[in-house]
């Protein structure tokens, strides 16, 4: 941890922007680019998340968004106790963070299996589960973890229309259920669905397409239930369907953007209102024409898997880009007189998980200093396992 001192006001705050919230005053000790991470906003979001879901033993947010274990404690601190992760690595930091219930939403293959042996090993006091959707692999994990002496916890994953994982809900779904229940070496945990495609602003209309795309998913957690075959939960949902989804039974919901939130979400979500919980901080390191201001944030600081622009930039939001590449970002704008080489700017990215994934450590901001350097531990594939 350090503690810079706050310096002298960075040019490039103007009179009309001095008062916003996202400013820091110590930016003179803080290099760009990086991204800023405000805890007290982070906060707010965990108790809309948690009042939108009708309570906190409903929710099951994703890791992936942050990877910090500063936020496993603010969850935690919020009443959430069980995670979602993708990674192994996610899943030791949460862990170790204190996380007590931890799906792996990532179906394990090849010595992936053995390595989610070992971290249920290394954490006795963690409930992990995981993912299947494959005879073949159901077997192999069966195998592993019969040769290990271990229990896994294992969830049918199911393919509701994003056909990207998942087994359709049909008949073949319902046989792999059943062998699941036969496995030796397997738990049951239920079923798991992820509905990524499903976006709409209409609230209405986004109620009508979930509930198309579950009826199936229903309509096999009845079926298995009528054979006597026990289905303890559904975990389902991303962000914009994590309120509709709360409302049905024995379900758990995944929200993960809703922490830190970023204008991509927000065009999709509208009726959402989290508030911005990370800002990306930036310097304008050249003026190569009079209308040109070139930034430190690169396709290496903010991700570049959407389409342009990839971060507004507050009081330029008129600004129109021209290029980006690895490390620069030039835009143009009739106001570049306003500012100088090193002065500071702020921006919100279209998408903050992929962009936290891009810095090795971020910084908190406490009463408008920033004032705690945060590693983003589970960035890395590995940790110690």
């Amino acid at each position: 941890m350090t503690d810079p001192r706050p310096g002298p006001r960075p040019p490039c705050l103007k009179a009309h922007t001095v008062s916003a919230w996202y400013q820091i005053s110590n930016a003179d000790a803080i290099p760009t680019p990086t991204v800023l991470v405000y805890p007290d906003r982070v906060q707010q979001n965990l108790k809309r998340m948690v009042a939108m879901a009708g309570g906190a033993e409903r929710l099951r947010p994703h890791v992936k968004t942050h990877k910090l274990p500063q936020i496993i404690a603010l969850k935690r601190e919020a009443g959430i106790h069980k995670f979602k992760v993708s990674t192994i690595a996610e899943a030791e930091m949460t862990a170790a963070a204190g996380g007590e219930d931890i799906l792996l939403a990532y179906q394990p293959v090849g010595p992936n299996v053995l390595r989610l042996v070992a971290l249920m090993r290394r954490f006795p006091d963690t409930r992990f589960a995981t993912l299947v959707d494959d005879p073949a692999n159901l077997a192999a994990i069966s195998r592993v973890a019969v040769a290990e002496n271990v229990l896994v916890t294992l969830y049918l994953d199911l393919n509701v229309g994003m056909n990207r994982t998942g087994i359709v809900p049909d008949a073949a779904a319902a046989d792999l259920y059943r062998a699941l229940c036969k496995a030796p070496g397997i738990t049951v945990g239920g079923l798991h669905a992820y509905d990524g495609h499903l976006r709409n602003a209409d609230s209405r209309e986004l109620a009508r397409q979930v509930d198309a795309a579950f009826a199936p998913v229903w309509q096999l957690r009845d079926q298995m239930r009528a054979e006597g075959l026990t289905v303890p939960r559904l975990i389902a949902s991303g962000t914009p369907t994590f309120a509709v989804l709360a409302q049905q039974p024995d379900t758990e919901v995944g929200a993960g953007t809703t922490v830190l939130w970023d204008f991509g979400q927000a065009e999709v979500c509208p009726d959402h209102h989290f508030l911005n919980g990370a800002m990306l901080m930036t310097r304008i390191i050249s003026k190569p024409t009079p209308d040109r201001l070139c930034l430190d944030l690169g396709h290496k600081a903010v991700a570049a898997e959407m389409p342009q622009p990839r971060v507004r930039l507050m009081g330029l939001e008129d600004a129109t880009l021209v290029s980006q590449s690895e490390e620069h970002l030039v835009v143009q704008t009739p106001r570049a007189a306003d500012y100088r080489v090193g002065d500071v700017l702020y921006g919100i990215p279209r998408h903050i998980c992929p962009t936290m994934a891009l810095h090795s450590d971020v910084w908190a901001v406490h009463k408008g200093v920033a004032d705690e350097s945060w590693p983003v531990v589970a960035r890395a594939r590995k940790l110690t396992i």
